[in-house]
């Protein structure tokens, strides 16, 4: 049975406590509209609601300002702006299975860190074959022990942790881990918000026998993996649930508040159970944030087979995630017009290019008139851009669905079909040359392609191992995202 999540307490901000707007977020309409987040929305401010958002920056002294700062918080058009400092009330947990010399490295830096020098740690010990030096190691560090005699995975080993922590808040460092100074301390800030249940730090590559993160490791898994790793959620902070840019944060570094986890993580799960609880919290009404203001640096896998073994591996969690979380676990998720406009473009022929221009403008329309404020004319040029920037992602997403998702039926029509072998090899470079561009300055583009190629490749198997041994087609299906409109007004009174 899944884990239940307590419910949370009323949504109200404490006094004192800052948002401050997402310099994404746009001003539309005289300032009386907001245009951002993720999904991305256009948000109609009330008098009130304009009145108090005169800058970027909110503070809560009352209950129309605490409202409103969280319409713009669950949003993503803005993001809690507090002070952070000194040390933190927390216990930390560490699951191990084995590896004494990474936990050596991770209790040395948090010993080293003021935020974390006096806090007490728990090593769960998930059944090393070298129980004494484990002990050993953690002793030397002041560190608690406890000790499964069989493995029972990352997901009991957390929760052994939880249910021995005495403190309200709780981090999970996995023992690869090697946080920077002053993490707990950014992190420790969101908590003032009473509705936070999890927030992560941004992850990035360990350089081999330092604790500062690298942009350019030594191997060629490395380099690529230090600019793209699966873990790392990029440098902008977010909300987390299912559908948003940032839908999950990896349990390899998380700061939880205890009463919000209830018994924890679900201990049937293997892999993905970090994802499954986010999802669960998020549901729940719980906030998860991911702050990238903090730093942990994480060893990434450096030897090529066991990279590629761990990415199969991650996709054998769809399946169990599908079965739990339904649809928000798709790997494609575009617009049915959107999806239209590419499959009529991508014949080739003049007639089915014009029909996907024409299926764009009435999308164009039906948008419009749904962003229309009453009695004024549709927004023709923001629906269109919209559209636009919409069918582009699609069409990224597209090509990422051919190319790791979906690759055996992409390849299966490419053995068939000189076109979609044209197409699917198209879709291959294209994938590649864009999310190659932000990091050209860290890892060569035929590198970074090789690797980007082999990482779907090794992820796709995952996943269509795992739906078929769940016999379970749903995590191989698309979904649709919601519609951005009609436009919603926070509560401002």
């Amino acid at each position: 049975m899944t884990p239940a999540i307590p419910a949370p307490p009323p949504d109200r901000l404490p006094d004192g406590f800052a948002v401050r707007l997402d310099p994404r977020t746009r001003r539309r309409d005289g300032g009386t509209a907001l245009l951002g987040g993720s999904p991305l929305r256009l948000l109609r401010l009330l008098p009130r609601a304009r009145d108090l958002l005169r800058g970027d920056r909110i503070v809560v002294g009352d209950a129309a300002t605490a409202a409103l700062a969280a319409r713009l918080l669950d949003a993503g058009l803005a993001h809690p702006d507090l002070p952070g400092d000194g040390a933190v009330d927390l216990t930390v947990v560490v699951p191990v299975k084995d590896r004494p010399a990474e936990v050596d490295r991770l209790l040395a830096a948090l010993r080293a860190d003021p935020a974390t020098a006096a806090a007490p740690v728990v090593v769960v010990d998930d059944g090393s074959a070298d129980a004494a030096g484990l002990a050993s190691v953690a002793a030397r560090h002041g560190a608690r022990v406890l000790r499964h005699e069989a493995s029972r995975g990352p997901a009991a080993a957390r929760n052994a942790g939880l249910d021995s922590a005495a403190t309200d808040l709780v981090a999970f460092l996995d023992s690869d881990c090697v946080p920077r100074p002053g993490w707990a301390a950014v992190l420790a800030r969101h908590a003032a918000d009473p509705r936070l249940a999890l927030v992560a730090p941004r992850i990035t590559a360990l350089r081999p026998g330092n604790a500062r993160p690298s942009p350019a490791p030594g191997g060629w898994v490395d380099r690529y993996e230090a600019a793209v790793s699966a873990l790392d959620m990029g440098p902008h902070p977010a909300p987390v649930a299912a559908g948003t840019a940032v839908s999950y944060v990896p349990s390899a570094a998380l700061l939880a508040r205890r009463a919000a986890l209830g018994p924890g993580f679900d201990e049937t799960m293997r892999v993905a159970e970090d994802v499954d609880l986010v999802w669960r919290l998020a549901a729940a009404g719980w906030r998860v944030r991911y702050e990238p203001a903090a730093e942990v640096a994480h060893e990434h896998p450096s030897a090529t087979g066991e990279w590629l073994r761990r990415r199969a591996f991650y996709g054998t969690g769809a399946a169990l995630l599908a079965a739990r979380h339904g649809a928000a676990v798709a790997p494609v998720v575009v617009s049915p017009w959107s999806a239209l406009a590419w499959g009529l473009a991508l014949t080739g022929r003049r007639p089915a290019v014009a029909a996907a221009g024409a299926a764009l403008a009435v999308a164009t329309g039906r948008l419009a008139r749904r962003l229309a404020r009453p009695g004024e004319r549709p927004p023709l040029g923001l629906a269109a851009a919209l559209v636009l920037r919409g069918s582009a992602a699609a069409g990224r997403t597209l090509a990422r669905s051919a190319t790791r998702h979906h690759w055996p039926l992409a390849l299966a029509a490419a053995v068939v079909s000189r076109r979609a072998r044209r197409t699917v090899l198209a879709a291959a470079a294209v994938d590649a040359v864009l999310a190659w561009w932000p990091h050209r300055r860290e890892v060569g583009p035929l590198r970074f392609a090789a690797a980007r190629r082999l990482e779907d490749l090794a992820y796709g198997t995952g996943l269509w191992a795992g739906a078929l041994r769940a016999r379970d087609p749903r995590a191989l299906l698309p979904a649709t995202p919601p519609p951005l409109g009609p436009a919603r007004r926070p509560a401002a009174r």
